[in-house]
């Protein structure tokens, strides 16, 4: 029988233990903090676009991950993995410059389904530039777009698929495809079948209504797209098969986990106060030093 060294006990002793959803390496009685990725930060764990320098309507290729960080190669996200390879689109979410000065007039030459998104995007041109953008749900090939960031003194009439400030809807407009800050791109409400609600306006801000129902206090010069996102049976239709689920890229959960029915009742909680979002960077904390002479 080999025996062991005092060394290689103590090595193997304080060998570490890692946990890919945890902050610290664990050891046998200590704890190191390191960097450890996590999900709904902002980053996407499931592929990594390769972008040209110069837009495009050809397809872009890109690197899957399989929810795995780029860098660390660490396991992030679980439920990633496998699945067939869809072409990747590049989208553009201005729909207008903010330094534009004249209204955008597109045609929609035809619509398209993405296996990157959940919703379908349009192929649209204006003289001899073609782009593809966020399709709305009654959007068919044909149909003229416009684009102004103008707002009027009169609320403008809604046509579905139109791009306008949110200062020029009435209240109650449907609204998708919603920037939060100006010049941005379109950031809110750009899934299958979401939109926001116009529901007020105080002084130059305008209150948007999320599908969560939270409120948010966003400027009167964002973008935002007329009407609905298209595909809204998405969340509907069923996926039908095991099989099916793997080709779209979802691999199989422990089956731990199951929601909640309404046998156990529900809390009832208010709805959080209205957001405020502005594109000023906010104030350095006030530094307080406590300068002691003791002499």
């Amino acid at each position: 029988m080999a025996t062991w060294g005092l060394k290689s006990l103590f090595s193997f002793a304080l060998e570490p233990k890692l946990n890919p959803f945890s902050s610290k390496v664990l050891f046998r009685c200590i704890a190191k903090d390191v960097t450890v990725p996590k999900p709904g930060a902002g980053a996407c764990y499931r592929r990594v676009v390769h972008f040209p320098k110069k837009y495009t309507v050809e397809p872009i290729p890109y690197t899957r991950l399989g929810g795995r960080d780029p860098i660390t190669k660490r396991l992030v996200a679980k439920g990633i993995g496998g699945g067939i390879k869809f072409p990747y689109h590049w989208v553009d979410w201005h729909r207008l410059p903010p330094n534009a000065t004249e209204p955008l007039v597109e045609k929609v030459l035809h619509i398209i389904k993405d296996g990157c998104r959940t919703a379908n995007i349009a192929l649209v041109a204006s003289g001899d530039r073609m782009r593809y953008i966020m399709a709305t749900e009654n959007m068919k090939p044909g149909d003229i777009i416009k684009s102004s960031n103008e707002i009027p003194r009169i609320p403008v009439r809604v046509y579905e698929g139109d791009a306008h400030p949110l200062g020029a809807y009435p209240i109650g407009t449907q609204v998708c495809d919603v920037e939060m800050i100006p010049g941005k791109g379109g950031f809110l409400a750009h899934g299958a079948g979401t939109c926001c609600t116009v529901v007020r306006r105080i002084g130059d801000r305008v209150i948007v209504q999320l599908p969560s129902k939270q409120e948010l206090s966003l400027q009167q010069e964002c973008m935002a797209v007329a009407g609905r996102m298209s595909n809204v049976m998405h969340n509907k239709t069923p996926i039908g098969s095991a099989q099916k689920n793997r080709e779209l890229g979802n691999r199989p959960r422990s089956g731990l986990w199951q929601r909640k029915t309404g046998r156990f009742g529900r809390k009832i909680r208010p709805l959080p106060p209205v957001r405020v979002i502005s594109s000023e960077k906010p104030e350095d904390p006030l530094k307080i030093s406590l300068d002691v002479n003791w002499t």
